[in-house]
């Protein structure tokens, strides 16, 4: 199983991958989330300048935020920065999307058109999006030579999407759980949080809270806005989550459900932390002593998982000095 990182983009995201590349992670996949980020392409340059071993990648790049072109020749840029270095992920967006307050997914049939022609252009073809012709002009001193080759991975959620990432990807990217047919691929990426706790060290501990709490708080966000609030109810916490939430106009909800995501507890979090949701650290991420991480890790190699891709939060030395020790032990 390859070890990886995943960052929640920050200005500091690129020292931080390189403290990654030094302690060994395969490779670091930056988020594409714009509405609390720095830009990931920019962030994925700077980490490029910063590193000189360890594969990059945005990860997940959501087709309705840019033309493809853009991020065509984003992933040229970076190739051109980092040879051999490149990987890039697509999906339909959760946060990137939700958070901006859309709610409907984007279509399948999109994202697999999207796909198809970004592939295009990398190649040097001329293609066509949206009624126009298209084709990568850059020349010999701002892009490498086309054909432009790197893996692409999908991440895709039901029947359809496994079809898409089945024809146009390389590999399969998912967050938090094992999805179903993992192992009909040769490259299952599983994006996880969690921290490892210290000899002695609690659940409880304000420590693990800080460091495992923003990954363990996915559960009401992603519940809220798959399943609604019902799920959310049957959540430890999670009537309380849903009065602090429900407090803000249903216009601009998703302010409060997305608030801090990833890196944070915003107020309904701390609201369902505080009544009982810390068990969420133990049964939604990947938290516990080195062994039982390591023991964690073992299950999830066993369903499929090729790649970790670990978040950490908090002291990010730390977390990702003691998260790839625990998997190596």
């Amino acid at each position: 199983m390859d070890i990886s990182a995943g960052f929640s983009t920050t200005l500091a995201t690129p020292q931080h991958v390189a403290i990654a590349e030094e302690l060994g992670y395969k490779r670091a996949w930056l988020y594409d989330t714009p509405q609390q980020s720095p830009d990931v392409w920019m962030a994925l340059a700077l980490a490029a300048e910063h590193t000189r071993r360890i594969e990059l990648g945005p990860g997940v790049l959501i087709p309705t935020l840019r033309h493809p072109m853009v991020n065509a020749s984003g992933t040229a840029t970076l190739e051109a920065m980092a040879p051999g270095r490149v990987v890039v992920g697509f999906g339909t967006g959760f946060t990137g999307r939700r958070a901006l307050g859309e709610k409907k997914p984007i279509p399948w049939a999109y994202v697999a058109e999207y796909v198809r022609v970004y592939r295009a252009l990398l190649r040097g073809e001329t293609t066509e999006w949206e009624g126009a012709r298209i084709r990568m002009l850059h020349g010999p001193n701002d892009a490498p030579p086309r054909p432009i080759d790197v893996p692409i991975i999908i991440s895709a959620f039901g029947p359809k999407g496994h079809e898409v990432a089945m024809e146009l990807g390389d590999g399969l990217f998912w967050a938090i759980s094992v999805p179903a047919g993992a192992k009909d691929f040769s490259w299952v990426s599983l994006l996880c949080w969690g921290t490892v706790l210290g000899d002695e060290e609690g659940w409880d501990s304000p420590r693990a809270k800080a460091a495992g709490g923003p990954g363990a708080v996915l559960a009401y966000h992603a519940t809220y806005e798959l399943q609604g609030p019902e799920a959310v109810a049957a959540l430890p916490g999670g009537r309380e989550w849903l009065e602090v939430v429900t407090q803000t106009p249903e216009r601009e909800r998703h302010f409060a459900i997305h608030e801090r995501h990833c890196y944070g507890l915003n107020a309904a979090d701390e609201v369902a932390w505080a009544a009982g949701g810390e068990v969420l650290l133990d049964q939604a991420t990947l938290s516990g002593t080195a062994k039982q991480v390591r023991g964690k890790l073992d299950e999830l190699a066993d369903a499929g998982v090729t790649e970790i891709v670990y978040q950490p939060v908090g002291d990010i030395r730390r977390e990702l000095e003691t998260f790839i020790s625990a998997a190596k032990s």
